[in-house]
């Protein structure tokens, strides 16, 4: 079993560098599918949803090759089969991007329902609106959804929720039908704006990305590409969060600033400061942190992927704070580690509230899903003794060199394995 050691009580000080950002590269290594040429990737965060994303395609024909730890190349074109699985696609949730990459390569898909943390319902009735305004029939059968079409065809596709997925997969499912789509009530985060950026750069034509209608007029050829990703806006969030946490003295660098905004927003509010330079941002905190409101709510608003991070930084702030969650219904999931730690917070719902105590105390607890994970590291750089973090894997997912980066910094964290406990016969 591999478990996280944390031993807390020391402040974070130094630089930090920015990797790839996951929830662009997630969407991107799929869209990669649509091109009728190499694909060169740059600046990918070495976390375990690339390596299965690569797995993924590999063993639906691609060829691809490593260069270094942060780029690859990726040749599509002995891809010839449009079926993903379940064995395949349960390995991570954005798999279902799968399906409009294959459905934009193909006219069809079939692709089994995807896997990931467990945040809520994931419904992808947005999606699959999308891709029937396209011309697109659906079958789900024994968890695989089926798409297909003669020829997709341009539309307006209202989405009435603002969903990033299926603002994703509805855009790479359009770049080659025939006509323009037109997407309104779209989401507009970062990420959407760096695949949109990724597709033209083969030869797409996508405007209007990064605000609520996106227009897409189809194109028949698309070439290879040499492009590199954003830098990852929760990452960056989650540094910014653990050196006001710790009351310490961070520079996170290769980042946007613009793209945290509302993080660095929030933070002020609570009594840290902030410095935006032109591709970093320094955060440092001398005191105890103050009390803050917070909504999670989609681009530009306060990222839900941040909401545990900042909610742990809170857990010790004079006051009481109030977090309300507008996105996923299970988010507060990893209040239940923090409580065992010795955080007062109350749950009703989807809002959390936050009385702050004077310490954490190390405790063993356990990552959640990805970004409770991260809060779970947070907690323990902030706890006084020693706290064990297990399900790792969970952070796994989406924090490149995790412990090194933070260690960096002056934490004290070791990645253990230890034998799993086996019951004795006889």
């Amino acid at each position: 079993m591999d478990k996280f050691i944390v031993r807390g009580g020391t402040r974070l000080c130094g630089e930090v560098r920015i990797s790839g950002a996951k929830n662009a590269a997630v969407a991107i290594i799929p869209a990669a599918i649509l091109s009728d040429g190499v694909c060169r990737l740059e600046n990918i965060p070495a976390i375990s949803d690339v390596t299965n994303s690569l797995i993924i395609l590999k063993e639906m024909g691609a060829e691809v090759k490593r260069i270094d730890a942060n780029t690859i190349e990726i040749d599509p074109r002995n891809i010839s089969s449009y079926i993903v699985p379940h064995e395949m696609a349960n390995r991570m949730r954005a798999s279902y991007y799968l399906i409009g990459a294959l459905l934009g390569k193909f006219s069809k898909a079939k692709v089994a329902m995807p896997g990931g943390c467990d945040l809520g319902p994931r419904p992808i009735d947005q999606h699959l609106k999308g891709f029937e305004a396209l011309g697109a029939n659906i079958t789900i059968d024994g968890g695989m959804v089926g798409v297909s079409a003669d020829r997709l065809l341009g539309a307006p596709v209202y989405l009435d929720v603002v969903s990033v997925g299926a603002t994703i997969n509805i855009m790479i499912a359009a770049v080659k039908a025939r006509g323009l789509t037109i997407i309104e009530n779209a989401a507009k985060e970062p990420h959407i704006v760096d695949l949109a950026n990724f597709l033209n750069s083969m030869g797409a034509d996508i405007r209007g990305a990064g605000t609520d209608v996106i227009k897409i007029r189809g194109v028949d050829h698309l070439d290879g590409t040499t492009y590199s990703i954003i830098p990852d806006q929760i990452e960056a969030g989650t540094y910014m969060a653990a050196a006001a946490a710790t009351r310490g003295d961070v520079t996170i660098k290769n980042v946007i600033p613009k793209h945290l905004e509302s993080i660095s927003a929030k933070l002020i509010e609570a009594g840290a400061e902030v410095i935006e330079y032109d591709d970093a941002v320094r955060v440092f905190a001398n005191g105890r942190l103050n009390k803050c409101v917070i909504k999670t709510m989609p681009h530009p608003g306060f990222p839900t992927d941040m909401q545990p991070q900042i909610s742990t930084m809170l857990a010790t702030a004079t006051g009481t704070s109030i977090i309300s969650e507008g996105i996923w219904d299970n988010r507060f999931r990893y209040v239940e580690q923090l409580v065992r730690m010795g955080a007062e917070i109350t749950v009703d719902g989807k809002v959390a509230v936050i009385s702050g105590v004077d310490e954490l105390k190390g405790a063993p607890v356990k990552a959640n899903d990805l970004r409770a994970g991260a809060a779970m590291l947070i907690a323990g750089m902030m706890a006084t003794g020693v706290t064990e973090i297990t399900d790792i894997h969970y952070i796994e997912r989406g924090y490149e060199d995790v412990v090194n980066k933070f260690c960096s910094l002056g934490a004290d964290i070791e990645r253990v394995t230890t034998p799993s406990p086996i019951a004795k016969i006889g």
